[in-house]
């Protein structure tokens, strides 16, 4: 039975390793790549792979694959040779663990992973009722991202290795919490509530320290159901018991890029978006690659090919040049600043140094506005503005992590969750999406924000969370690159940002999002934000976000967030209670005041002191703005 759900959903939040209730009340897990764009079809359908390709050199590098792909849509046959039609993404159905809903059976049931439809208690059959199965609401899962049905038989009989085969029963006493489910066997032994399963203390969670009343620990078996009914690897973590639909059973690790220009004298934006576009695209890109490079031969072929496709004018000259700013792409030289593995401070320097030039393309379209354009106070504050009339984002699903966010931050164990068989490194492909839409680019002034970043009073605040940060589970690593002045700063101004132009300009803040750009590095020194709005209509956005960065409009906006960011409605405790929100990681910062929508977010809402925005009471010089 198939159920629509969108593309872009199946980057987040339905991508692999997901569960998904259908409208029929069914649990089900998004299967693993290996089994989308299966070549299972019907003789009368081909599969043009090429069709769904998406390439954004950048982050290709930065994530070690080959190219990107689009998740299949689903079409309806039509004529005789229908290409591309009946592709579906499968979903497993899980957990295979089901409850009769009958008050006097409650029988614990397992069906089939593949089983399709309602799937009946057998032991109301048996005695003449019809009684269809619901599964349960519980699962088990480890911070390396393994999931598996809840250990019903294990945990009633409070054992790792349980011998009884007889039937059990889920029962409800009528409470809200956990303590109110209780599992009880028809071998007699004692029933056991829920209660606390989903708990922890320290490092041990309390399904796999207090299951086994020997005391034997009982740990993850590896499982991954999602890969099939038998895929499963080597683990042994402390496994933690949840609620299906709970939030942090799959924590979607979504990557992303604004897609750059390549730079090539006499190459039209035109003929170069062309060449950018599937299917066009891995067209172009494999004949420059078994050619090894444009040439003569090959510029006359293409002539040839934009022709057949409808698209004529262009001369040879133009061609080759877009030839040459598509090969430089390929290469991995489109922006000279852009060198190295290509990972994330690499694709955030590139997009820097075009943010602040003015730009013309067809998917990035920059106006610059020097700073001196602006009045008031916030001349000597802005080194400038840039105004983003267009811009296009790959957004890439990488992996995920259950139980935290931050719980395996190597990318090929991440991508390894994805497939049966993980392509070698620099193959293989990841799903993802494009969107566009538009944005205002802000930067503070560098010498400012320098002599700003060295007073004692900005390094001490920092360093109270920084060392609340280091000494909770997020460690050292995390508290370094997150708890610096300047990071702090830019992401707190993007937020206080975001939630002013909210009443300005007709977004919801779940429809902006952030890009911070923030290095102390001598000779590289980044600090920016961009906040944009973007859709996967290719027509883009209105440009209402673009006009509230013009001279004029952005003054008062500006005034506005950072006057109403020196109250918060939970002062004075939000401002003096020290380290607080999700794992310590916020000062001056809570839902009243500078907290957005998570998914608007590139830190889950860590990270953020409004006291170095706007500075305390009795001590304004901590404020950046102040």
């Amino acid at each position: 039975m198939s159920r629509p759900i969108r593309r872009a959903q199946l980057i987040a939040p339905f991508g692999v390793g997901a569960m998904f209730t259908a409208a029929d009340g069914s649990s089900l897990i998004c299967a693993g790549l290996d089994y989308w764009f299966s070549p299972d079809m019907d003789p009368h359908e081909t599969l043009d792979e090429d069709e769904f390709i998406i390439n954004e050199w950048r982050l290709e590098r930065a994530l070690g694959v080959e190219h990107f792909r689009l998740p299949p849509d689903h079409r309806e046959r039509r004529g005789s040779n229908s290409t591309n039609t009946g592709l579906t993404v499968p979903f497993f159905r899980f957990p295979t663990w089901a409850v009769c809903p009958r008050k006097t059976c409650r029988r614990l049931q397992q069906i089939g992973q593949t089983d399709r439809g309602p799937q009946r208690c057998r032991f109301c059959e048996a005695e003449g009722h019809r009684s269809i199965l619901v599964q349960v609401p519980f699962v088990a899962m480890c911070e390396n991202g393994h999931l598996q049905e809840f250990p019903w038989r294990e945990w009633v009989h409070r054992s790792v290795a349980p011998t009884c085969t007889k039937p059990m029963r889920l029962r409800s006493t009528g409470g809200t919490s956990l303590a109110g489910q209780r599992v009880e066997c028809e071998c007699g032994v004692a029933p056991r509530s829920l209660a606390g399963i989903t708990g922890a203390k320290e490092d041990k969670t309390v399904l796999s320290s207090t299951l086994d009343s020997t005391g034997v620990e009982y740990l993850c078996a590896g499982a991954k159901p999602w890969l099939g009914q038998d895929a499963r690897e080597s683990c042994g973590l402390q496994i933690q018991g949840s609620l299906r639909n709970a939030s942090n059973v799959h924590f979607a690790d979504v990557r992303s890029a604004i897609y750059l220009p390549p730079i090539e004298a006499g190459a039209t934006s035109e003929l170069v978006g062309i060449f950018s576009r599937p299917p066009m695209a891995s067209r172009v890109a494999a004949l420059l690659q078994a050619s090894g490079g444009p040439n003569e031969q090959l510029t006359g072929s293409m002539l040839m090919l934009l022709e057949m496709n409808g698209v004529s004018g262009h001369s040879s000259e133009e061609v080759e040049a877009a030839l040459h700013a598509k090969w430089r792409e390929l290469k991995g030289q489109a922006l000279q600043s852009t060198v190295g593995g290509g990972g994330d401070d690499e694709i955030r320097r590139g997009e820097f140094d075009l943010l602040r030039a003015e730009v013309k393309n067809t998917d990035l379209a920059v106006i610059r506005v020097p700073s001196s354009d602006f009045d008031g106070e916030f001349v000597g504050l802005l080194d400038g503005v840039s105004l983003v009339t267009r811009l296009k984002e790959t957004r890439v699903f990488a992996g995920f992590g259950r139980v935290r966010p931050t719980s395996e931050p190597d990318d090929e164990k991440r991508k390894a969750l994805l497939w049966n068989r993980l392509p070698r490194r620099g193959t293989g492909w990841l799903p993802a999406y494009t969107v566009f839409g538009e944005g205002v680019f802000l930067e503070l002034s560098e010498n400012r924000l320098a002599e700003w970043e060295t007073r004692g009073s900005v390094i001490e605040r920092c360093a109270e969370l920084k060392l609340a940060v280091s000494s909770g589970r997020l460690g050292a690593v995390v508290a370094e690159q997150f708890t610096s002045p300047r990071y702090l700063l830019l992401h707190t101004f993007a937020h206080v940002v975001m939630n002013g132009l909210t009443f300005e300009c007709g977004y919801s803040t779940a429809a902006l999002r952030e890009r911070l750009y923030v290095s102390s590095e001598p000779g590289e020194e980044m600090s920016a934000i961009l906040i944009y709005t973007a859709s996967g209509d290719a027509e883009g956005t209105l440009g209402g976000l673009v006009r509230m960065g013009e001279p004029g409009q952005l003054e008062p906006l500006l005034a506005r967030v950072l006057d109403q960011a020196k109250w918060c409605s939970a002062d004075p405790v939000c401002m003096e209670a020290g380290p607080q929100g999700p794992d310590s990681c916020n000062l001056a910062a809570c839902h009243n005041c500078a907290l957005v929508p998570e998914t608007a977010c590139e830190a889950m809402n860590r990270f953020l002191d409004r006291a170095l925005l706007v500075g305390k009471i009795d001590d304004p010089s901590v404020g950046f703005f102040a």
